[in-house]
Formats: structure tokens, sequence, C-alpha cells
């Protein structure tokens, strides 16, 4: 056979695409890079959930190896895709918040949730004070250093997956968990307002202008009040729909889990319209929505369906957080900066929340756990993008280098200490830790995929 009839075949086999100038190698390079990232996401859970190595861990890994090996001209900065990097982190951050919403099987009540409010009213504000006090001793002007310390204070709910407590109706709620959990969900609405004094001291620097009643009225107590009443509205109107509607048209006979994903963007969106804090609304929705009917089959159906879209986009951006560490974000770092990330971690959380468990009825190693636990993620990375795309911060290629590197050593940190000290807790506390193997349900987490 001739070269020119091989090639006739081929144009019949395969005619040309009638969009001659469009190269398809991109696109289906891209449709077999994510089928492999789905399959990831699917089966490492599995393998990882009885080692001492977390999932974020092995997807920076391969994050770095894509960007430092694969022909991809795309540097994943997020100083030089800011609005992409503010978005994306967005999206995660109120997906995992919708998430640890309906996880949580205690009711609210004040007494009963007082660990959260101890690591909200008092852990959090030390943290940021004290991170703020060492940016400026390092050398860092204090609203850059304030912007930091707001940035890095809360607990993630993305990346504390592996010590929150477990689905619903799971009966995995012990104290520590419950703790990080509601932490993790309540206090990336809370240190809003700090990230906002930080916007407003930097644009109002050498100008003068009053901005004390401004920040205290709107950013304080209207975005934090209307957030919460719009998230319980929401809440409230959606649990209506899916569980108490006298009809067979209720959703929760649909049996889509996607439920939850509606309320999510419903809560978020409605509330972020009238200027009020989005991320609070979403975990206080998801609250009220879980309230609504907390022994019912659905509750499990929309946190499955929240989770498995959480761990997609989470790892997504944590590739994309890979292929940043090896392009260079943390090149503006000095020896100083890493002992100032090293003593975020290992010296203000724990110190900070211990003190803020002073009286608070737990055993010395639940105290220990829950001060340690104070994982740093994508909050951060969604903090200082919304603020840097808002107004020029001095030393802001420092500031994501040295929130990169906090992020970095929390992953690799946490991510490898979990395993033991939990299943650690759990034997001190007389539960098994393979209990949940041997019924077939994943512990929760990031190393399951029920976390």
């Amino acid at each position: 056979m001739k070269l020119e009839d091989i090639a006739t075949l081929s144009a019949l086999v395969r005619p040309p695409s009638i969009f001659p100038d469009l190269d398809p190698a991109p696109y289906i390079l891209g449709l077999t890079g994510a089928g492999v990232l789905i399959a990831l996401v699917a089966w490492l859970p599995l393998v990882l959930r009885r080692l001492p190595i977390s999932l974020p861990i092995i997807c920076i890994a391969l994050g770095a190896a894509l960007f430092s090996f694969a022909p991809i001209d795309l540097r994943p900065l997020p100083s030089r895709h800011m609005a992409f990097t503010e978005r994306f982190a967005e999206f995660v951050v109120i997906i995992a918040l919708m998430g640890a919403g309906l996880k949580i099987d205690r009711v609210f009540h004040v007494r009963r949730w007082q660990v959260a409010w101890r690591l909200l009213g008092v852990t959090m504000p030390l943290s940021i004070a004290a991170i703020t006090a060492l940016g400026v001793l390092t050398g860092m002007p204090w609203v850059a250093a304030l912007l930091l310390g707001a940035a890095l204070a809360p607990t993630d709910p993305v990346l504390a997956s592996d010590v929150q407590v477990g689905p619903p109706k799971s009966g995995e709620e012990d104290e520590v968990r419950f703790g990080l959990t509601s932490e993790a969900g309540l206090n990336d609405g809370l240190a809003f307002p700090f990230v906002h004094l930080a916007i407003v001291l930097a644009a109002a620097a050498g100008t003068g202008q009053p901005w004390v009643a401004d920040w205290l009225t709107h950013n304080v107590l209207w975005e934090i009040g209307a957030g919460v009443i719009g998230g319980w509205l929401v809440g409230w109107a959606f649990g209506w729909l899916t569980f108490r509607i006298p009809s067979e048209s209720k959703l929760a006979a649909t049996g889509d889990g996607l439920i939850a994903i509606a309320a999510t963007f419903l809560s978020y969106g409605l509330t972020e319209l009238i200027n009020c804090y989005g991320f609070l609304a979403v975990f206080v929705t998801a609250l009220t929505l879980r309230h609504a009917h907390r022994e019912h089959e659905f509750q499990r159906q929309m946190h499955d369906v929240t989770e498995q879209i959480e761990r997609l986009a989470m790892m997504v951006l944590l590739l994309l957080f890979g292929g940043a560490l090896v392009s260079g974000i943390l090149a503006p770092l000095s020896w100083t900066d890493v002992g100032l990330a090293v003593a975020i971690l290992l010296v203000i959380r724990p110190v900070a929340g211990l003190i803020g468990l002073v009286g608070f009825r737990a055993v010395r190693s639940e105290k220990l756990t829950l001060a340690f636990f104070g994982i740093r993620g994508v909050g951060t990375i969604y903090y200082l993008a919304y603020a840097l795309g808002r107004s020029d911060f001095p030393q802001a290629e420092r500031l994501w280098a040295i929130a990169a590197l906090v992020i970095l050593l929390s992953i690799i940190g946490h991510g490898l200490t979990v395993t033991p000290i939990m299943r650690r807790l759990d034997r001190s506390q007389g539960r098994d830790p393979d209990a949940a193997d041997r019924q077939n349900v994943p512990p929760p987490g990031l190393k399951g995929p029920a976390s």
C-alpha cells in the first residue's frame, strides 16, 4: 500500500475537523488528564486510609512534578492570576463549608458549642495579634502584617477534613472533631472583619480619612449579622422545601444530593449581593438545613455529593499550588520568614489554642489536639487574593511567599501526624479506630470517600 492510500484511508476513518486551525492535542490531553485526576480522587483515599500521609501531600507532589517536567508554559503564580485565584479558592471554600455544616450532628446550643466559641473568641484574635506582632518585628509594614495575621489565623475548612467529624449520623463526633469542624466552619466568616480592616487601613494610609465607624458598623456589625440571618433564611427555606412541604414534590423525593450545591450557591450569592459575609452565611445555611430533619437519609446524600465536588476541586487547586511552588512563589523568602512560618504553626496556634481552652472540661490530650491542628490552607489563599486585588499592600510577593510556606508546612506536618494522633486519641477514649473499616465505612477526612 502506498503512502497516498494510507493518507486517504486515515481521512476516511478520521475526517478533518470543521475547525482546521484548532489543534485538538491540548483538548485530548486535557480530557486524559481529567480522567486520571478523577480516578485518583476516587482511588487514592482508599490507598492512603491507614498510611501516615494525606491526599493533599500527594496532590502537591503531583502538581510539582507536572509543572516541572510536562511541556506546560503556564506558571500558576497567584500574583499573576489574581482574579482566577480568588474565584477558584472561593468556590472550593464555600463547597467545603456546606459539607462541614451538613456533617455536624450536634444540635446548636450556646453551651454545647462552647469549644467553638473559645477557639473563635480567644484563640483566633490572639493568633491574629501574635502573627501581626511577629510580622512587624521581622521588618514587615504593620498593615501588611495585619493582613498576614488575618489570612493565616483561621483554621481551613478544606484541608482540615482529616480532623473533622464524620458523615451525617455516623456517630463520629467527639469533642475534638466537633471543635475543629465548628471552628473551621465559623472562623472563615469571622476572620473577614480583620481582612477588611487591613484593606481599609491600606487604602486610608496617608489620607487622614475616618474609617473606624464605617468599619465597625458595616464590616463588623452588618456583615456578620446579615450573614447569619441571611444564611438562616436560605437554610430554612431549603429545609422546608426539602423535608417539610406537605406534598410528594418535596426536594428530598428527588434523591439528588445536588440540592446542597444549589443551597450553597444561593446562600452565598444572595448574601454577597447585600454585602455581607457569604462564607458565614453558607455554613449557617448548612447547619439550618441539617437541623430541618436530622434523621433523614437525604442528609447523607447531600453530604456525599458535596464531598465529592469538594475533593475534586481541592485536588485541582493543590495541583496548581504544587505548580506555584516550583514556579518561584517561595523565592522572596528569607531565613527570618522561614522562622516566622514555623513559629506560626508550632508556637502561635498551639499556645493561643491552649489559652482559649483554659477552663474547658476536656482531658489534656484532647486540648493538645485541638490546639495543634490549626490547619492552614485554601482559605488563606482566598483572603490574600481578595485583599491584594482590592488595595495596594507593601511586600505583596513576600506575603504570598510566607503564606505559601505556612500552607506547605501545615499540609506536610499535619498530614503526616493526623493519622497516628487521631487513632491514638480514639483508643484513649475507648473507641476502635478500625471499626469504620470493618463496616466498610471510610473514616472522616480526606482519606475516605465520604469524609
